[in-house]
């Protein structure tokens, strides 16, 4: 295989496994949003929620299929926090700040296009910034290239959507 060509796969894994914990991310963080919102908490408690859904999400995205592959919850968990932590941080930073700068964003409310116009915002700026995180982790055989050793052979047998 040429550099090139690995370089691209490589990329592509990136790409997955951001997806992958966009998508866990991305819920936790809505219904962390949705439900701070609707109880009136404050920014602060919002957005505190919102992380740890979006951490429980985006890790029990990582495990589930870890255990399919019949790795012990235990190791499980492990190899998800090996694997998602930076990325879900880095995600969680991104997302919220953007969420914190758009003026008006937390207070829009949910009935508002303001508000879930930035949250989408939020999350595309997150994707963008992690994708180059998540490479850099699996160029050194961190992050998601400690799952793929679970999920039966190299980037070929990646399909578990």
């Amino acid at each position: 295989m040429n550099h090139a060509g690995a370089q691209s796969s490589l990329t592509k894994l990136a790409i997955s496994a951001t997806l992958h914990c966009l998508t866990g991310c991305a819920i936790g963080e809505v219904l962390g949003m949705i439900i701070g919102t609707a109880l009136g908490w404050s920014n602060l408690s919002t957005i505190v929620l919102a992380v740890a859904l979006a951490f429980v999400f985006g890790y029990a995205f990582t495990i589930r299929p870890v255990l399919k592959s019949g790795l012990p919850l235990r190791a499980a968990i492990g190899v998800a926090f090996a694997a998602d932590t930076v990325s879900i941080a880095v995600m969680e930073i991104v997302d919220n700040g953007v969420m914190l700068a758009v003026p008006g964003a937390m207070e829009a409310g949910l009935g508002s296009w303001l508000f879930w116009g930035s949250l989408a915002f939020a999350l595309a700026v997150a994707f963008v910034v992690t994708v180059p995180v998540n490479r850099w982790l699996i160029s050194r055989g961190k992050g998601h290239a400690v799952v793929h050793q679970y999920h039966g052979g190299g980037p070929e047998g990646h399909h578990h959507h």
